[in-house]
């Protein structure tokens, strides 16, 4: 069976304030996963690791599969065509070093029907404080 791991992937920004929550999101992730499971936080631009480091780091320990699951709200042209086109070219370059890896990218969290639900009661609950 393959070994498989996954990458959680944020926009990214040079504030170290806007990149915090995604730390604390990864921690308490990783607590409610198996010490088997191995995940890991990366950053389309503008931070460290990027996307293409991380996997690479990843398939380099011997991972073969990859699952790209992206901290996104929606699928603007970042999700359809930026990162695609990303992991298209890093596939290529993993192939020509040698490395047999599968790399997925999944639909963006806030397409989830959990998402619309927890922002609902947090919206509602916002509004009826007033």
């Amino acid at each position: 069976m393959a070994k498989k791991a996954s990458v959680l992937l944020a926009h990214g920004s040079s504030d170290p304030n806007w990149l915090a929550p995604f730390q604390t999101l990864l921690e308490r992730i990783r607590g409610d996963l198996h010490d088997s499971e191995r995940v890991e936080l990366a950053y389309m631009e503008l931070a460290e690791p990027t996307m293409e480091h991380a996997i690479t780091e990843l398939v380099a320990e011997g991972y073969q599969q990859v699952d790209i699951l992206p901290l996104f709200f929606a699928a603007g042209r970042h999700l359809r065509k930026d990162v695609p086109n990303m992991l298209e070219a890093l596939q290529q370059q993993l192939t020509d070093q040698g490395y047999d890896a599968e790399l997925t990218l999944h639909s963006p969290i806030g397409l989830e029907p959990e998402m619309a639900n927890a922002i609902s009661k947090v919206v509602v609950r916002k509004l009826s404080d007033h």
